[in-house]
């Protein structure tokens, strides 16, 4: 199993940047997708980056496509999510997760099994 903690939440105007990070301990597989996905009170969680680590390929969410940089550091197992120009609709819990097919990199919650413990980002007007 994989275990993974994220960092970096907090509070900050609109317009204002944070950067996330997820790090990974335990099993992990350079074939695996790590993802970051997020989830305002009374919303679904969506999907807002995901990054395949063998191969460096990223997929974004159209709302953070112009916005949000993923990442990874293979040295630290470690997934960052530099997020800029944030707004009021960024406010949400952000969730690391893995997706641990080897060959899939999709963007679909349900395809991913394991998930951090989430960290508040909160942007006010």
């Amino acid at each position: 199993q994989v275990q993974l903690v994220e960092s970096g939440g907090g509070s900050v105007q609109a317009g204002g940047s944070l950067r996330l990070s997820c790090a990974a301990s335990g099993q992990f597989s350079r074939f695996w997708t790590m993802g970051w996905f997020r989830q305002a009170p009374g919303k679904e969680r969506e999907f807002v980056a995901a990054i395949k680590w063998n191969t460096g390929s990223t997929r974004y969410a159209d709302s953070v496509k112009d916005r949000f940089t993923i990442s990874r550091d293979n040295a630290r197992f470690t997934m960052y999510l530099q997020m800029s120009t944030l707004a009021p609709g960024d406010t949400a819990v952000y969730y690391c997760a893995v997706d641990r097919d080897l060959f899939r990199f999709d963007s679909r919650s349900y395809t991913y099994d394991q998930w951090g413990q989430g960290t508040q980002v909160t942007v006010s007007s």
